[in-house]
């Protein structure tokens, strides 16, 4: 079936997962995870996306991310391409780096907000690159261990040199005391004194600090306890296994398929839900009532592979099987091409399942869709084909 459209609206949290294509790494070592980070810590520094929790896998990554007034595509836009260009160059390849999308989940934050920064900061551990939650502690392609405080967190901007006008010379600390006297609760935000500044100009602390703090102030508000409390938290999920309920899918299975807890609902609402959404069905109704969505939509066109590829073939007068055939010859790249085009951009066919029903590979998929894409340049000449 095609897939929806993205959901997207400032301060919505949403778990992000972006895959290599064909399942390929996308780290190959650790000058790789470190410019990503420094990208995504230059990238949500000016956007002012907050990040509560990330991991970095071999062949994918997952972020938990809370967007401001830019919007998340933007932002992964931005972070996909940009490292894709980076990690090319570097290794001396071309061609798509990711999947064709990443995907996003909306995550109501009440229920959901700990539990997916659990899942997602043991991902290394299910997937074997550490050895147990101790070595998890300190591995650092993880935001676990920065909010345990034994890592740099990775998305604190860099100090401008305009922060340190006196750097090079030794300043008594006293000559800071009376700045730091006059500082008060700040009513707005009472985890940064209102006396406090970073580069921006900004009365605050930097953003990705902040988050840490909004982290553990969920287990205490004294540091030392809310960090093992934490921990504690995050070693009760280490025997849970992969949490396919916290995967989207509406209200059967974001209860982890427990339908006790909709007890009194009727029955046409248990499924009230959307693969896009973890989260009640209110939150569901009001997600998709602010995106002005209808929650059985799936697509503008409502046409199957199967459908488009007949059309297409019949527009460039050839037969399906000469368009799955290996032949190279120029009209039938054409019509390939177009396939791939409208069926993933269009329509909102995965890679995968366009690859295999025109027993091409992956990276075959986003060739022809650069072809396609030539081609069919003009809205009136996608219409010719979905309408």
């Amino acid at each position: 079936m095609p897939r929806q459209a993205r959901l997207d609206a400032p301060g919505l949290l949403q778990h992000v997962v972006a895959r290599g294509i064909e399942r390929r790494k996308i780290f190959w070592d650790d000058q790789d995870r470190q410019s990503f980070l420094e990208r995504l810590a230059l990238i949500l520094d000016e956007t002012q996306t907050q990040c509560y929790a990330w991991a970095l896998i071999p062949n994918h990554f997952h972020l938990l991310l809370r967007t401001s007034l830019t919007p998340l595509s933007k932002v992964m836009r931005r972070l996909m391409t940009g490292y894709a260009v980076t990690f090319n160059k570097r290794h001396k390849r071309s061609g798509h780096l990711f999947q064709n999308r990443y995907k996003s989940v909306v995550c109501e934050e009440d229920p959901y907000l700990l539990e997916l920064i659990r899942y997602i900061h043991l991902n290394p551990l299910r997937a074997g690159l550490v050895k147990d939650l101790k070595e998890l502690d300190k591995y650092p392609w993880t935001g676990h261990s920065a909010i345990l405080g034994k890592r740099k967190n990775p998305f604190v901007p860099k100090p401008h040199p305009n922060d340190f006008p006196f750097a090079g010379r030794r300043i008594a600390f006293s000559q800071f005391r009376p700045e730091t006297e006059k500082a008060t609760i700040n009513p707005e935000n009472p985890a940064c004194p209102v006396g406090a500044k970073h580069r921006t100009g900004v009365k605050n602390k930097p953003l990705a600090e902040k988050t840490i703090e909004d982290v553990l102030l969920q287990f205490g508000d004294k540091l030392r306890e809310a960090r093992r409390r934490y921990r504690h938290f995050v070693k009760q999920g280490v025997d849970q296994g992969s949490r396919p309920e916290l995967q989207g899918g509406g209200l059967v299975r974001s209860a982890g398929g427990d339908k006790r807890g909709l007890l009194g609902r009727k029955k046409e609402e248990h499924e009230l839900g959307d693969a896009r959404i973890l989260g009640s069905g209110d939150f569901v109704a009001n997600v998709m009532k602010d995106a002005n969505e209808v929650l059985d939509q799936t697509s503008k066109f409502n046409i199957s592979l199967d459908e488009l590829i007949s059309r297409v073939c019949a527009k460039f007068e050839i037969r399906v099987k000469d368009l799955v055939s290996r032949s190279r010859k120029r009209y039938i790249s054409q019509a390939r091409g177009v396939v791939c085009y409208l069926a993933v951009d269009e329509l909102g066919y995965s890679g995968d399942d366009v690859a295999r029903s025109l027993r091409i590979s992956g990276r075959g998929v986003g060739d022809c869709r650069e072809r396609g894409k030539k081609i069919l340049d003009k809205p009136e000449i996608i219409g010719k084909y979905l309408a």
